[in-house]
């Protein structure tokens, strides 16, 4: 008989280790039955630093806005934007509504307050999430509105009418106050626009009525290391504001851009809800050059959730550079 050679000895060992596991393994337990699929999604809150301010991005949801609103550049132009994007396969683009809560240290301030479920069942989850992030409506002192537009300001109210934000100041610049609540405008608007005057004056009403609705002329003091920045044309008295702490800064500018797809490379798309559209190309355009020279941080109430990044410039025209999950830090 001749003895085992290393090489016959080896394949056994290797037939061995493979089938040990087998033998000594115990049978895997059959489930009895395959859970469901949890189609929810995760808590729509964001956060992250901004010196020593805590930003919190809250998703109050969707919109599907059809693309024929977007005007200023050639159909095909249109197209090919949004097919860069994989966004061209249906004619509705899925359009976010963000807002955003702001912890100084000193104040609780929200920027905008969402739409409540005024637009329909996709809309209206500010005040969830708010709860979800860890603070409740009652906590919050500031209320600062971009403008009054209803997927911004009807998220104000409780589905009974009542106040949301009770112990909040609710501020808004003069211009669009005098907008929305004067008379002149609602007389002049066409019938299809008068619906958004009543809402904005219903969303207001119960602040105006308790003294908490506070209108503020261009370079009033707001809050310690808060100011406003002019971003007309979208509605009259549209505004962002810019907070600062410790040398780090981030732009809320409301709805500067309605299509991240669109109107960073091409700033004159505009939407046919701007009342304004020639001042709302020349605020868009500033805007993006300041935030791209400044490399500042932005918040968009229409741009994909969180809605957080930066923007650049590419071209012509400028990009978007969305902020990257992580932990929250202050160092950058």
């Amino acid at each position: 008989m001749m003895p085992p050679t290393f090489t016959s000895l080896r394949k056994a060992l290797l037939a061995l280790a493979v089938s040990a596991p087998a033998v000594l393994a115990p049978a895997a337990p059959a489930l009895a039955e395959v859970p469901s699929q949890q189609r929810t999604q995760a808590p729509g809150f964001y956060r992250m630093a901004i010196g020593d301010f805590e930003i919190t991005a809250l998703f109050d949801g969707f919109i599907d806005r059809d693309r024929k609103y977007f005007v200023g550049a050639k159909s095909e132009d249109i197209i090919g934007l949004l097919d860069r994007m994989f966004l061209a396969e249906r004619p509705e683009i899925q359009t976010a509504v963000n807002a955003y809560l702001v912890h100084t240290g000193t104040n609780l301030v929200l920027v905008d307050a969402g739409a409540a479920k005024s637009l329909g069942p996709t809309l209206g989850f500010i005040a969830d999430n708010i709860r979800a992030a860890g603070y409740s409506p009652e906590q919050i002192d500031t209320v600062l509105m971009t403008h009054l537009h209803p997927d911004h300001a009807n998220g104000l109210l409780r589905p009974d009418g009542s106040i949301l934000f009770p112990n909040a100041e609710v501020r808004v610049a003069k211009a669009e106050f005098d907008f929305w609540l004067g008379g002149e405008a609602v007389a002049k608007a066409p019938a299809p626009l008068k619906p958004f005057f009543a809402m904005a004056r219903a969303a207001v009403a119960p602040y105006e009525a308790a003294g908490k609705l506070k209108p503020y002329q261009p370079g009033d003091s707001l809050l310690p290391g808060v100011e406003s920045v002019a971003a007309y044309g979208h509605t009259p008295g549209h505004s962002g504001y810019l907070f600062r702490s410790k040398e780090q800064s981030i732009l809320l500018w409301g709805d500067t851009v309605h299509s991240h797809a669109l109107q960073f490379a091409r700033p004159e798309v505009v939407i046919e809800f701007d009342v304004d559209k020639d001042e709302t190309i020349a605020s868009r355009r500033r805007l993006l050059a300041e935030a791209a020279a400044q490399k500042l941080w932005v918040g968009g109430a229409h741009l994909p959730f969180p809605g957080i990044g930066h923007v650049r410039t590419e071209g012509d025209g400028y990009a978007w550079v969305p902020v990257e999950f992580g932990p929250i830090r202050s160092d950058r």
